[in-house]
């Protein structure tokens, strides 16, 4: 869906948990999500941006945003993989209903002004668990391989993705 002229998306970046702060208020993110999308924003993104969620927060907090909200601009998620949670996350966010997630080729990234927080869900790992679960994503994972492999090369070392290691399957 377009943005409407002077819209665009807006991410609560420490939706789940503050590197400075802590514990972030589930009340506090449905407040701001209320008035992002009162704004007329075209889209609104609720990001793990240091890897501290859980599934069960996903779900909740998906279902306290659709409800607070009312007329909800398409909902996205931004997840890390800081403390492996990233991927369970991001199925928590496809089985509330969420359609539009962010990932990294290879699993790259990270949060500059996060002390410690690694890489972002890997768009490789991600698009095999979505392609296994028979969940169309209109990326053919067999072209993107070559883009991790780049990456590895690139950096000097792999990157965090598993499925280049591994391979897809069958």
């Amino acid at each position: 869906m377009p943005a409407a002229a002077g819209c665009s998306p807006r991410c609560l970046a420490t939706a789940f948990g503050c590197p400075f702060e802590g514990e972030v208020s589930v009340d506090r993110v449905v407040e701001l999500a209320r008035r992002a999308a009162a704004s007329g924003v075209a889209e609104l993104c609720l990001a793990d941006t240091v890897g501290v969620g859980s599934p069960n927060q996903v779900r909740d907090l998906t279902e306290r945003v659709r409800d607070a909200v009312g007329e909800l601009p398409p909902l996205r998620f931004h997840f890390h993989n800081t403390r492996n949670t990233g991927f369970a996350n991001a199925l928590a966010a496809v089985l509330a209903g969420v359609t539009v997630l962010d990932a990294s080729a290879g699993g790259i990234g990270g949060c500059p002004f996060a002390p410690k927080a690694t890489g972002n869900i890997a768009t490789d790992d991600l698009v095999y668990m979505l392609d296994r679960m028979g969940l169309p994503t209109g990326v053919d994972i067999r072209n993107l391989l070559p883009t991790s492999q780049f990456l590895s090369e690139q950096l000097g070392h792999q990157v965090p993705a598993l499925l280049p290691r591994a391979g897809p399957f069958p």
